[in-house]
C-alpha cells in the first residue's frame, strides 16, 4: 500500500461498525450529524486512511441538501435532491451510519421504486458563493419551472411540452385518468383548425412553424 504521511496508510475499504457493509473510495455514505434531530449528512468518500493507532479517517466530499444551500429549497427541488459541493472534509469513519446511492437525474427518474437510500444530483454547488453548475436547466409548463421528479406532469400531444395539472386547472386524480391531453394553447389552435377544416374539400391547414 502506498504511504501518505509517516504513520498513515491508505486503506482499500472500511466495514461500517455493526454491519457487513463495506465502504470503498467512490461510495456515497450517510454520516451521523452532531445534532440527532437532523437527517444524516450525505458524502462521497474520496479516500480512506488509518493512522499508526489504527484510527480510520475518511476524506469526503459533501453533498448539500437544498435547505443547506445559500438560496435554500425551491419549488422545483425534489425531496431526495442533493448538490455535489466543492466542500471537502476529513471525518472519523465511526460517524458513517450506512451507504446510499446518489443517482444521476436521468437514472433517478427511471427508478420504479425510490428507496430510503436513493438520492439524486443534477447540480454541482460552490459552497462559498452559492453558485450552481450548470447554472441553467430546461424549464417546463406555463409556470416555467425546472422539472421536479416528485411532481406528476402531463405531456401535451400538440407541442410535446410537459405541464403541472394544477397549472392547467386539473387535480392530480383528473390528470391520471386522461387518455389525451392538449394544453390551452394547442387546444385553442386545434379548435381554430377544426373550424377551418369543416368543409371536406378544404386544403389542410399549414402547421405553425
Amino acid at each position: 500500500m502506498a504511504k501518505t504521511k509517516p504513520g498513515k496508510k491508505d486503506l482499500d475499504s472500511y466495514t461500517i461498525k455493526g454491519t457487513n457493509k463495506v465502504v470503498r473510495a467512490g461510495d456515497c455514505v450517510l454520516m451521523r450529524p452532531s445534532d440527532s434531530d437532523k437527517p444524516p449528512y450525505v458524502a462521497r468518500v474520496e479516500k480512506i486512511e488509518a493512522d499508526n493507532r489504527n484510527n480510520v479517517k475518511v476524506r469526503v466530499r459533501w453533498y448539500y441538501r437544498p435547505e443547506e444551500s445559500i438560496g435554500g429549497r425551491r419549488q422545483f427541488h425534489g425531496a431526495k435532491e442533493l448538490f455535489l459541493s466543492d466542500h471537502y472534509d476529513v471525518q472519523s469513519a465511526h460517524t458513517i451510519e450506512g451507504k446510499c446511492t446518489v443517482h444521476s437525474f436521468k437514472n433517478y427518474t427511471k427508478l420504479e421504486n425510490v428507496g430510503a437510500e436513493d438520492y439524486f444530483c443534477r447540480f454541482e454547488y460552490k459552497a462559498a458563493t452559492g453558485g450552481f453548475t450548470p447554472d441553467r436547466v430546461a424549464v417546463y409548463c406555463k409556470c416555467e419551472m425546472p422539472y421536479n421528479p416528485d411532481d406528476l406532469m402531463v405531456q401535451c400531444e400538440g407541442c410535446k411540452d410537459w405541464f403541472h395539472p394544477s397549472c392547467m386547472g386539473m387535480t392530480i386524480e383528473q390528470a391520471k385518468k386522461l387518455d389525451h391531453f392538449l394544453c390551452s394553447d394547442c387546444s385553442s389552435e386545434d379548435d381554430a383548425k377544426r373550424s377551418m377544416n369543416t368543409f371536406p374539400v378544404s386544403p389542410p391547414v399549414e402547421p405553425k412553424v
